[in-house]
């Protein structure tokens, strides 16, 4: 990857700068000039923040914002991680169709790498998941091939690897990738650890998509802090990781514990072969499901009251977090991974009841004063 290259001011320069930013108002933690090479480079090192109204008193709960990567969710590491990956090992050739199967945010992300690096992107996505993700990714210079809702993500997975077949394309594989995973313990994994340095992580908490976040940052932190609890989340009424039971062998055929759920982007049909990884490795201490209905409510909560735009998986993870502050002992910290944007699922059931128009409450406040009045709609 292309190092960061930073322009620094002369020291007493510097002084002047941010005494003068001080005086400004502006935060002078900011580098004077940051230059990086590529899009690509700014994919990771994420921050976290500490909740500060929804943690019960006596638990410190802090989320990851993984949407402050480029393309706003944590898929931007595996699309990255993938690709290069590809390229390395001479399997995805200059100029090459990169095709992928995708709820969404893996698709965005694979559009923004391969844009900044001249292969032309195929998405395949299932008819349920937000119209929002097939606009961004078409604005990415990407073709978005949607496929019918009754056959599930499994069907999306099967259109890409027939499409990748037909036309001799890059299929990136994202549920049984290694590099998937690999990349997350080299990223993800360390970047928790030296943020926890020194100070207690007694949870991590998170779903799971592909698993590669589970289990490559599981690994690492297991590594390194054993004593610290991984908590894996899952959709109440698609508990197939705490069901106990295998996903099928069998081509094409759903698990038997899954149903659908509104929480785009966890547990797809199946279990992927990068969660079966941090599976065998017995990397979770505890499951904790969450049902489509907390994951939405708490997605608004930390909206409405942190000021953290989320979707609804989001809302899911910090929904799981909040259950492990309930039970966890005075003094704990509790860490949960926040995946993606709110902005991704303004047509799903998070905005249901947000409208375009001015409400009720909103007219009042308009009509409080003279002027500058929005005449109302006219019925025809």
């Amino acid at each position: 990857m292309t190092s960061l290259l930073r322009r620094s001011l002369p020291a007493k320069k510097v002084t002047a700068a941010a005494a003068n930013a001080r005086r400004c108002g502006i935060s002078s933690t900011v580098p004077p000039r940051a230059i990086y090479e590529s899009v690509c480079d700014l994919v990771g090192r994420t921050p976290v923040v500490k909740i500060q109204k929804l943690a019960p008193p006596g638990v410190d709960l802090f989320a990851k914002l993984e949407y402050f990567n480029p393309m706003a969710s944590v898929k931007d590491r595996l699309a990255l991680a993938i690709i290069e990956d590809g390229e390395k090992k001479g399997l995805l050739k200059p100029g090459q169709t990169v095709v992928e199967a995708t709820s969404g945010n893996t698709g965005i992300a694979l559009a923004m790498v391969c844009a900044a690096k001249g292969y032309p992107f195929v998405s395949v996505m299932a008819e349920t998941f937000s119209i929002e993700r097939r606009k961004i990714m078409r604005g990415l210079g990407a073709k978005v091939v949607i496929t019918p809702k009754e056959f599930k993500g499994l069907g999306m997975v099967q259109k890409a690897q027939e499409l990748a077949e037909k036309h001799g394309w890059f299929q990136t594989l994202q549920f049984e990738n290694e590099a998937n995973y690999k990349y997350h313990s080299n990223t993800t994994g360390p970047e928790i650890l030296s943020d926890f340095a020194n100070m207690r992580l007694d949870y991590w908490v998170t779903g799971f998509g592909t698993g590669g976040t589970f289990t490559g940052a599981g690994k690492m932190i297991k590594e390194a802090r054993p004593d610290t609890k991984i908590i894996l989340s899952e959709p109440a009424n698609a508990a197939m990781v705490s069901s106990g039971t295998p996903q099928p062998e069998e081509k094409g055929v759903s698990h038997p514990a899954w149903e659908p759920h509104p929480i785009q982007g966890w547990s797809p049909d199946f279990i992927p072969g990068n969660t079966k990884v941090g599976m065998d490795l017995k990397l979770y201490d505890e499951i904790v499901p969450v049902s489509g209905d907390e994951a939405i409510a708490t997605s608004k909560k930390l909206a409405a009251l942190e000021g953290i735009f989320t979707g609804i998986s989001g809302g899911a993870t910090a929904a799981a977090a909040l259950k492990v502050c309930e039970m966890a002992e005075p003094g704990s910290a509790v860490l949960c991974m926040i995946p993606d944007t709110g902005e991704r699922y303004l047509s799903t059931p998070l905005f249901a009841d947000v409208g375009a128009d001015m409400d009720d409450e909103e007219t009042e406040l308009s009509l409080s004063t003279p002027n500058f009045q929005l005449s109302p709609p006219t019925t025809e």
